[in-house]
């Protein structure tokens, strides 16, 4: 990302200081990225964070099927016994997560259940500021892993985004992490490769403009190449299955963006790169009509990608440091609307998974009957998963980051 992209998503984010603007406008190439391998403790853990935006429906993820309730408020979309991946005796995972549930099967996926925090928000915007910046009574100015960020050194590299800008949550005072857009860009039709390689060539009488022109451009190259050479990678070790077609996607291919982003991911983790959090997403979660096939197929993107990435990342010792963690800015209401739908909601599940999470079942399951004005009411506070992550994966005080909070999740990493 340029720094005037990079400057101006900042600001109109409103989640960031002149301080840290100004200690976080510097754009950071791949190979600044990766000349930190070895660079980092070989005991440290490692934090990948999956914001699925628009509001994912928990209760259609994972499914109370057990409860008569449950198919009583959603009759056309609730999921019968017969069709969920069962957890256990009350609670399934969606049909599509057939990977996830496999991991928690093997005690590598924990379900923290009824997540949320006190006078909800059903805005998107607000919803996601609150959970990124974990200030629920009033949205503060710095992410929570920004705060992070700046006790932690305040190095960019530290915290990096595999998203189209810097999200808020790695905003901090006096520093911000590194954002590396996953997209593919193409020259127009007739630029022969020697061009392109001009085009990210300084000279050394270049202006100071033209110099960051090419600094950009060669930016731009270096993601690319890296995009290709990991999906290139990916498609050869791809197994072939007779008679079944790579599904596509609504982004036109057949691999995620979710998919490529953790794939840069895993290629860093397996560098060694000094980085310690990534943030990834996928959107699309919005789902107030027709919710059943379109969050199947979010939900399928979802299982694919994460599902692979943690089988990735227990093949080597530093793949089995990193936790990931998952979230949606809120769920939606118990009772479907008049369109196949539901609207925005309030508590919702946080996934775990990775080989140092303790596998199961956490917290408690929200009513479906003692509902606060149709909502569920949230029986986990968001800043327990917080401290937890941040005390057992990043071996930071919680307490510094989030003004003194002391609740925490209890054996799960």
């Amino acid at each position: 990302m340029d720094t005037v992209t990079r400057r101006r998503f900042l600001v109109a984010s409103g989640v960031v200081g002149a301080t840290a603007l100004a200690a976080g406008v510097t754009a950071y190439r791949l190979d600044d990225l990766f000349a930190t391998s070895g660079d980092r403790d070989p005991q440290a853990r490692t934090l990948v964070l999956v914001t699925l935006y628009g509001g994912n429906d928990g209760l259609n993820t994972v499914v109370p099927y057990a409860d008569p309730a449950y198919r009583d408020a959603r009759p056309e979309l609730a999921y019968e016994a017969e069709e969920v991946r069962r957890l256990d005796d009350e609670v399934g995972l969606n049909p599509a997560l057939a990977g996830l549930h496999r991991l928690y099967g093997e005690g590598r996926l924990a379900v923290v259940q009824g997540v949320g925090y006190p006078k909800p928000d059903r805005s998107h915007f607000r919803s996601m500021d609150i959970w990124q910046t974990a200030e629920p009574e009033r949205p503060g100015t710095t992410g929570w892993l920004g705060r992070w960020l700046d006790r932690a050194g305040g190095d960019p590299r530290l915290a990096v985004s595999f998203e189209p800008v810097l999200p808020p949550l790695l905003a901090g005072e006096r520093s911000a992490g590194a954002a590396v857009p996953v997209t593919e860009r193409k020259a127009g039709r007739g630029l022969p490769e020697s061009t392109m390689a001009a085009f990210a060539t300084g000279s050394p009488d270049d202006t100071p403009a033209r110099a960051r022109a090419a600094a950009c451009f060669a930016d731009l190259r270096s993601v690319d190449e890296m995009i290709r050479e990991v999906r290139d990678a990916g498609d050869a070790d791809a197994p072939e299955q007779e008679g079944e077609a790579t599904p596509a996607t609504a982004t036109g291919g057949a691999r995620t963006p979710l998919d490529a982003q953790l794939d840069l991911v895993a290629q860093c983790v397996e560098a060694g790169v000094a980085t310690r959090v990534f943030s990834v997403s996928l959107g699309g979660f919005d789902t107030h009509a027709d919710e059943r096939q379109l969050q199947e197929i979010l939900l399928g993107q979802v299982d694919r990608a994460v599902a692979g990435f943690v089988d990735r990342m227990a093949r080597t010792e530093a793949g089995r440091k990193v936790v990931v963690a998952v979230y949606s800015e809120f769920g939606r209401r118990v009772r479907a609307n008049a369109s196949d739908g539901t609207d925005h909601g309030t508590a919702s599940n946080v996934l775990l998974l990775g080989n140092g999470v303790r596998g199961g079942l956490y917290g408690e399951a929200p009513s479906l009957t003692d509902l606060d004005d149709g909502d569920l009411r949230f029986t986990t506070d968001f800043r327990d998963v917080y401290a937890t992550l941040l005390e057992q994966t990043l071996d930071t005080d919680p307490g510094e980051v989030l003004a003194g909070w002391r609740g925490r999740l209890t054996g799960v990493l």
